[in-house]
């Protein structure tokens, strides 16, 4: 079996296994992943090694959590979250009751968490919805503990250090005001049927992973799921060139409102 084979083979079956597309995303970064993980496991094919996953689940998991994502901290791009914090949300929260906001793709936690401090310092966080979601319940899992290492903090301002976060045994331990908030989800981007209603969608930091196919629709769907007006907000290297096309126009950089 040539190289590329065995992968488009190990791609289509974690595929009907799963119900997670690897097609979906670059093709070059996620075998260039694949492989570094493979060959640390001791196998010489995709074969091999997705036989070895099939029997073991401690394997499997240790896939499924190198395939995703996992790079975040609080208030990365401070400068960005100020937008959102002194324009974006108190603009929804004049116009409703109660907003309704997701976090995709929200990783070990730190944008929802970002997202509640926010809310709680425009005394709001009672008037929130706050769904947070991932592919991977690894990183969810650790999302609901809510420690982090001090790495994480360096960018959270330090009236919000001190009233989010306790010190505890060499990490910081999120507030439980700020757990009960938040809705942590399994859930597939690429595949899912999305909610709709949202007011804002935050998804920073993971597209630049996919194909341009992936992100169209993408960009699509998570249109279909804002209210009119709504806002989505995007990383920092996500610019949306043309976002007239997803039916966006620019808010501000990185900030893309439902026409």
């Amino acid at each position: 079996m040539t190289e590329d084979l065995d992968f488009s083979q190990f791609i289509a079956r974690i595929k009907r296994k799963t119900d997670i597309d690897l097609s979906q995303y670059k093709e070059a970064q996620m075998k260039r992943r694949l492989t570094t993980l493979r060959m640390k496991n001791g196998y010489s094919t995709f074969e091999q090694y997705y036989q070895a996953l099939e029997q073991n689940k401690a394997l499997m998991n240790e896939f499924l959590d190198r395939m995703t994502i996992n790079v975040s901290e609080f208030w990365r791009n401070p400068t960005r979250w100020e937008v959102l914090k002194n324009r974006f949300l108190p603009d929804m929260l004049a116009a409703n009751a109660r907003v309704k906001i997701w976090s995709a793709a929200c990783s070990t936690g730190e944008e929802p968490y970002t997202i509640a401090m926010i809310l709680s310092e425009l005394d709001a966080l009672g008037r929130a919805s706050l769904l947070a979601t991932d592919l991977d319940n690894g990183v969810l899992e650790k999302a609901r503990e809510g420690s982090y290492l001090e790495r994480s903090l360096r960018d959270v301002p330090a009236s919000c250090r001190s009233k989010y976060f306790k010190p505890s045994e060499g990490a910081f331990l999120v507030s439980d005001t700020l757990k009960k908030a938040i809705q942590f989800k399994q859930g597939n981007l690429l595949h899912d049927t999305f909610d709709k209603g949202f007011d804002l969608i935050v998804c920073r930091n993971v597209m630049i992973y996919f194909t341009e196919e992936a992100k169209h629709a993408l960009y699509h769907k998570f249109a279909a799921a804002l209210k009119p007006g709504g806002i989505l907000f995007v990383g920092s290297t996500e610019q949306i060139f043309s976002p007239g096309q997803y039916g966006f126009e620019t808010a501000d950089t990185f900030f893309y409102r439902k026409v």
